[in-house]
């Protein structure tokens, strides 16, 4: 029983007033997806653009009362301060001084629609966004949630604008895309999946940046810093590439792939930066220069910086950056390494569109980027922004690396004979090998657009000399002796020019001419003709030293495949073709992934220079075709067949069939195919599910260890529901 029962007992409490909370939040984030262009992305997190507003609406479980005070705080990073631009304080209906800003709206009775506006040079970032209410001498403050900022291509104050609507569709919102590859004379175009829409792609975006070198170092200067796309692409390109740091992407280019992944095989960037990410930042084993700029092609799309991928077909790598690639051989045409100059194939980096404060506006624009780690930048593999406009105008000395750039597409390629008595005769200067066929994506299609315009002014004109001589002023390289002999050859004409080969240093009594009879493809035998021309009016014997060994992309030779040697008389004038070939039995164990065979002549004539024939060979792959089985409408299954052949006259075992694009597939799908008779086609069929609208692409790649790969690809129109 209660005792006590029957007696009122009475205590006085003091009256508590409490600041009004919001009892929840709505970020309108479908309203303000739609407006900020961040539509795409497959998260449920607010995304938002810089320099553009978007809206909240705050439910109120107490009314707001006219005489109360509302702050919002919106704070980056891990130290944030208003000195720093990572804090921002505004009061309502105010523009504070961080240039944020809060506009109440019309509302019902209940809650609070606010228009927050950024400034167009916010740091980009995830925020925390905070309201604080002081009503009376009553302070309450709320989190409000989190949204991440990025760059913001429609804004005209932001210094990523791009004034054109169909461009910033192509290089911030396209996310797949071709990559251009091959020879200067069979430009090949491989499909790549972007992907920066697709799930934890921008978070891993974001901690790309988190785990930058100038992060580790100081985190709180480094978020500071991220207003600005000249900082954020720099720390990118480094970042991709592992060299320094625990980055995205280890490069190799020889030797086995077995701890890793073949760069041959990579058909994106989705697959690689999952790996990387959930592989708590350990490096993807193995990238080449295609796999580092497709890889920072879609962190920078992601973060909203508009973006596209460049290949330069015959790229110089010029170590000392002297605008000289100086290759030398011997009697036999046998590449000798008495220097680490080289020219590759073909060479893909990136560039972004964004305004140069630091330079000026006449360098605004595209800006070259290359996460492939070729040589240090300040202490680091990391290159670019290098303005595309001082490479055009071979202002050398500016910010940043636009001297290597410089020399990739511009640079003199002079090769050397070596006797064996260490004489060294310089038997050609070419001034138009490098720097041929700049290519990208053109806007809306998969066709290329060839931007060596942007690059350098054209060849042999009175403008790109003297922008050439303007470049080896600034570089401080001495214009006399071989210089000045290398330009003087460049104003010359001769008949080895007009057949597209080098000009002799002294002038030659044969020229000759390396072509192939057919197509070559991979498991039949390459044919070829030496057509070789005596230029003189009497009688001349000339002996040929013919070469031809398995080489990578960058033209470093692996394997010799056949080697021989004969003498030849010529009559006055006389051309004679001699034919031979490269046999399958000779080139299949010896040829490398990239397909690829150089054929070097060295010719030495009884009277004249020497001459020295090189032909590039790509091996072509067989046709692989793709077939969707019914319309593509989203969230409906639909069948796609892939058929190919096995181009070897031998059985083929364990090749593994790889499809992924995004918007079609969330996963890689990879389906064994088991055993394969010479020559036989074979089906594969498989199921898909679109889960967004719009034109998308479906890269297929069958991986197969007796051969190198064959990749298609096909683009579809994925429907709505109707």
């Amino acid at each position: 029983m209660n005792k006590f029962k029957g007696t009122m007992l009475l205590i006085n409490l003091p009256c508590i007033f409490l600041a009004p909370k919001p009892a929840n939040v709505n970020w309108q984030s479908k309203l303000n997806k739609a407006a900020h262009h961040t539509s795409d992305y497959s998260s449920t997190e607010a995304i938002l653009r810089r320099g553009q507003a978007f809206t909240i609406t705050l439910n109120f479980q107490t009314n707001v009362m006219s005489g109360d005070n509302l702050t919002f705080i919106a704070i980056t990073g891990p130290s944030p301060a208003e000195s720093q631009q990572t804090k921002a304080i505004f009061n309502l209906s105010e523009e504070g001084a961080s240039g944020w800003s809060a506009i109440q709206e019309p509302s019902e009775p209940g809650c609070m629609n606010f228009t927050i506006s950024s400034p167009a040079n916010a740091v980009i970032g995830r925020y925390k966004l905070k309201l604080q209410i002081v009503s009376g001498n009553k302070v309450s403050s709320t989190l409000l949630g989190q949204f991440v900022l990025l760059f913001n291509p429609w804004c005209p104050n932001d210094d990523v604008y791009m004034a054109n609507e169909k461009e910033r569709q192509e290089y911030v919102l396209n996310d797949s895309g071709i990559i251009f590859q091959g020879l200067e004379k069979y430009i090949q175009q491989e499909a790549w999946n972007y992907g920066q829409f697709e799930e934890d792609i921008l978070d891993i975006s974001l901690a790309i940046l988190d785990r930058s070198l100038n992060h580790r170092q100081d985190p709180a200067v480094d978020v500071s810093n991220r207003n600005n796309p000249i900082y954020v692409s720099r720390v990118v390109s480094a970042t991709v590439n592992s060299n320094d740091e625990k980055g995205v992407v280890q490069g190799k280019w020889n030797g086995k792939y077995c701890s890793g992944t073949n760069p041959l095989h990579w058909s994106g960037s989705v697959t690689i930066l999952r790996k990387w990410y959930r592989g708590r930042y350990k490096p993807v084993r193995y990238g080449q220069c295609w796999v580092f700029a497709g890889v920072m092609c879609t962190v920078l799309r992601s973060l909203g910086i508009p973006t596209r991928v460049i290949t330069n077909f015959n790229s110089a790598h010029d170590t000392n950056i002297n605008l000289s690639i100086d290759k030398y051989i011997d009697i036999s045409g046998k590449t000798l390494y008495l220097n680490e100059d080289s020219v590759w194939n073909f060479h893909v980096w990136n560039e972004s569109w964004f305004v140069r404060r630091d330079l000026g506006s006449f360098y605004d624009g595209w800006q070259v980027l290359d996460a492939t780690p070729q040589e240090r930048s300040k202490g680091i593999f990391q290159c670019g922004p290098a303005s595309t406009r001082a490479i055009k105008e071979g202002d050398v000395n500016l910010d940043y690396d636009s001297s290597f750039v410089f020399a990739e597409v511009n640079a003199d390629y002079v090769t050397w004979i070596c006797y064996s008595n260490k004489r060294k005769e310089r038997i050609y200067s070419d001034t138009r090998k490098i720097g041929k066929f700049i290519s990208t994506k053109a806007v809306g299609i998969n066709s290329r657009v060839d931007v060596t315009d942007n690059y350098k002014y054209p060849e042999g004109s009175l403008k790109e000399r003297q922008v050439y001589k303007k470049a080896l002023k600034l570089l401080g390289v001495r214009s006399t002796g071989r210089r000045t002999k290398i330009r003087r050859h460049r104003r010359r004409s001769s008949v080895a020019q007009r057949q597209n080969m080098t000009e002799p240093a002294r002038k030659p009594s044969i020229s000759g001419k390396l072509i192939l009879s057919a197509s070559p493809v991979i498991g039949q035998d390459v044919l070829l003709t030496f057509a070789l021309r005596n230029l003189i009016s009497d009688f001349n014997t000339v002996k040929i030293k013919l070469r031809a060994s398995a080489i990578l992309y960058t033209r470093k030779p692996k394997t010799e495949i056949l080697q021989w040697s004969r003498f030849i008389k010529l009559g006055p004038e006389e051309v004679k073709e001699i034919s031979f070939k490269i046999s399958y039995s000779q080139y299949k164990n010896s040829l490398t992934d990239d397909r690829k065979i150089l054929v070097t002549a060295v010719c030495e004539a009884k009277q004249g220079a020497s001459l020295l024939v090189e032909k590039d060979i790509i091996l072509q792959d067989p046709f692989i075709t793709i077939k969707v089985l019914g319309p593509t409408v989203v969230h409906k299954a639909v069948n796609v067949q892939v058929t190919f052949t096995n181009p070897l006259s031998e059985v083929v075992t364990d090749c593994v069939l790889r499809a992924e694009g995004s918007g079609l597939l969330k996963e890689q799908l990879k389906i064994n195919v088991e055993r394969m008779a010479p020559m036989e086609s074979s089906t594969v069929q498989f199921e898909i599910i679109p889960y967004k609208t719009g034109t998308r692409q479906l890269q297929v790649d069958l991986v197969c260890t007796h051969f190198s790969d064959i990749k298609g690809f096909i683009t579809l129109d994925v429907t709505p529901v109707q």
